[in-house]
C-alpha cells in the first residue's frame, strides 16, 4: 500500500516546509522590493480596511494584499480590470501554502516609468546636496511681502488668499502667474521664481503652490530646472504642492514642506488674533512696570525730601526753634522753681523777722516812747523832760501823753 523506506532521514512538517519556502522568498533582494505590472482581478475590500486582489497577466496571476495604512495613502482606489503597477514584497502566506504579495503602493499603469524618474532624479539631487537639510532657511516672523508662484485661476490661490485674509491681512501679496502643469509649467515656473527674487519687489518668502492631482498633474514640480531653482532663490522658498499624501521633488528642495497650499499660508504667517493677545498681554505687563517704576520713584522722592528737610536751613530752623522752646520751658520751670525758694525763704525770713520784731515785742504789751517834736525814740529818762508831749505806740495803735 505504501512506498517502501528508501530514506533513513526524519521527514518534514508542513510547516517546517513552508518556513523553508518563505525564508527562501523573503533572502531574496530581488523579490524584497519589487514592482509587478498586471490587471486587477478579485478585488476586495473587507471591513478591516485591507485590501485583497489578483494581478495577473495573459500567462500567470499572484495573489496580493494592501494593508490598511498604505490604502489610505492611495489617491483612488482601483477597481477590477484596472491595469496597475505594485510595489511591495514577496513572501509565503503560511496558513494557505501561498506565495502572494505585500504591496506598499499600487499606481496606475505607465505611471511607473514616472517613479523611476521620480527616484532617479530624487537620487542626483541628493547627492548633489540640495535636499540638505543644513542650507534650508527659517522663515520671517513677521514677513512683509508674500511671493506666490501658482495659478491665478486655480482654487489653491484663492485657498491661499482666505487664510491670509483671517490670519494677517497686514501682508502684501505679490502674485506671479504661471501654469502648474503641463510640459510649459516648468520654465514659467523658473521665470516665476526668479522674478520674486528680485530685490526691487521685497518678498521675505516665496510660496510654490498648486492643488492636488495626479503624479502627471503634479509633475511639473519633479522638473529638474524647478528644483533647481527652487534651491537657489535668495529668498526662502515654501512648497504647498498637492495633497499631504503627495510628495514632489520641489518639496525636498524647499526650505518648509507644507502639505497643502492652504497650510502653506497657515506656516508663512503669524495668527492676528494671537499677535493682538499677546500685545495686549504686553501692554498690561508694560502699565504695570511702569506703575510699579512709577511708585517706585515716588517713593525714592519722598525719601530724598525727607533727607532734604533734614539738611535744609528751614528744617535746621525748626529743629532750633524746638529746642529754643523747650530751654524756655525748662528756663521757665527753673524760675519758677527758684522764684519758689525764693518766696519760701522770704517767708521763712519774715517769720523770724516777726518774731523779733517791735510789732511782736508789742503783742506782747510792750510799748515804744518816742517824743511827740522829733519823733525820737525814748530809751532812757533822760531823754524826756517834765511837760514833754509824748507818742506811745502799743500793738494795736497809738496814743498820746505828757511826761511829768
Amino acid at each position: 500500500m505504501f512506498q517502501s523506506v528508501l530514506f533513513t532521514s526524519e521527514p518534514l512538517s508542513v510547516s517546517e516546509v513552508t518556513e523553508r519556502i518563505k525564508a527562501l522568498l523573503e533572502d531574496d533582494e530581488a523579490l524584497a522590493d519589487v514592482r509587478i505590472a498586471g490587471e486587477i482581478s478579485n478585488l476586495s475590500r473587507p471591513a478591516s480596511g485591507h485590501m485583497y486582489f489578483t494581478l495577473k497577466d495573459a500567462g500567470a496571476q499572484i495573489r496580493c494584499v494592501m494593508w490598511r495604512s498604505a490604502v489610505a495613502r492611495l489617491r483612488r482606489l482601483p477597481a477590477n480590470g484596472d491595469a496597475v503597477v505594485a510595489r511591495g514584497r514577496i513572501s509565503v502566506y503560511e496558513r494557505d501554502g501561498q506565495y502572494q504579495l505585500y504591496a506598499d503602493s499600487l499606481v496606475a499603469s505607465g505611471v511607473g516609468d514616472l517613479y523611476q524618474e521620480f527616484e532617479r532624479l530624487k537620487a542626483k539631487l541628493e547627492a548633489e546636496g540640495l535636499f540638505d537639510a543644513a542650507r534650508k532657511r527659517a522663515l520671517p516672523a513677521f514677513p512683509r511681502a508674500l511671493g506666490v508662484v501658482t495659478s491665478p485661476t486655480g482654487a489653491a490661490f484663492q485657498d491661499i488668499l482666505n487664510v491670509l485674509r483671517r490670519r494677517f491681512p497686514l501682508i502684501e501679496v505679490i502674485l506671479a502667474p504661471t501654469l502648474v502643469q503641463g510640459e510649459d509649467a516648468p520654465p514659467q515656473i523658473v521665470r516665476a521664481i526668479q522674478a520674486l527674487n528680485e530685490p526691487a519687489l521685497g518678498c521675505d518668502v516665496i510660496l510654490v503652490a498648486r492643488g492636488g492631482g495626479s503624479l502627471e498633474e503634479l509633475w511639473a514640480f519633479n522638473d529638474e530646472r524647478v528644483v533647481r531653482a527652487i534651491a537657489g532663490s535668495r529668498v526662502p522658498v515654501v512648497s504647498g504642492v498637492g495633497h499631504e499624501v503627495d510628495f514632489t521633488l520641489a518639496d525636498f528642495a524647499a526650505d518648509v514642506r507644507a502639505p497643502t497650499p492652504s497650510a502653506a499660508a497657515e506656516i508663512i504667517t503669524p495668527d492676528i488674533a494671537e499677535l493682538r493677545q499677546n500685545v495686549d498681554a504686553l501692554s498690561a505687563g508694560l502699565n504695570e512696570a511702569m506703575q510699579a517704576r512709577i511708585d517706585a520713584a515716588r517713593a525714592d522722592l519722598e525719601t530724598l525730601r525727607r533727607a532734604l528737610r533734614m539738611l535744609s536751613p528751614l528744617g535746621e530752623l525748626a529743629r532750633s526753634r524746638e529746642r529754643i522752646g523747650e530751654l524756655r520751658a525748662r528756663l521757665d520751670a527753673a524760675l519758677v522753681g527758684r522764684l519758689d525758694l525764693w518766696q519760701a525763704q522770704l517767708a521763712g525770713l519774715r517769720g523770724r523777722l516777726e518774731a523779733v520784731g517791735p510789732t511782736a515785742t508789742l503783742a506782747r504789751g510792750y510799748a515804744i516812747v518816742q517824743r511827740a517834736r522829733d519823733g525820737a525814740v525814748v530809751r532812757s529818762i533822760s531823754d524826756v523832760a517834765a511837760g514833754d508831749a509824748l507818742t506811745v505806740r502799743v500793738a494795736d495803735g497809738a496814743f498820746g501823753a505828757q511826761a511829768t
